[in-house]
């Protein structure tokens, strides 16, 4: 694996998320923000941000198996909340875990997560971005 996940000595040490990302691998991958649509771009979870979250998850997933690649080489996520309070927690755990599973990986990484006021589309509630490196 091209990624190694470090929480050092003093900083922090949450569950939910890594601090660092150590990569060693030769191909650097730059996906696109992944959003609630299926592949044939439809709507995938109306009005529901855990939905909308395992959606986006998923879609990454899909992406770099693609390219022989899985979750596991994502180095970093950016994740984008429309309106985001910290009481949507839950629901971004919700949509991470469900993923997860369906995923069978480990999907803590080192993130950023930002709020915004709005994103490409008026249904949108959130949009994932990516960063992996492989062999």
């Amino acid at each position: 694996m091209a990624i190694d996940l470090v929480n050092p000595d003093g900083l922090p040490k949450p569950d939910v998320y890594r601090q660092l990302s150590i990569a060693t691998g030769s191909k650097l991958v730059f996906l696109a923000g992944q959003v609630a649509r299926d592949a044939e771009g439809r709507p995938v979870g109306a009005g529901d941000l855990a939905a909308q979250v395992e959606q986006a998850y998923l879609n990454i997933g899909t992406a770099l198996t693609e390219i022989g690649g899985s979750f596991a080489d994502v180095a970093k996520l950016t994740v984008y909340v429309v309106d985001w309070t910290p009481d949507k927690m839950p629901l971004l755990g919700e949509g991470v875990a469900r993923a997860a599973e369906k995923l069978r990986a480990d999907l803590v990484k080192p993130i950023t997560l930002l709020g915004v006021s709005a994103l490409g589309e008026p249904d949108l509630l959130v949009e994932v971005g990516a960063t992996a490196v492989l062999e």
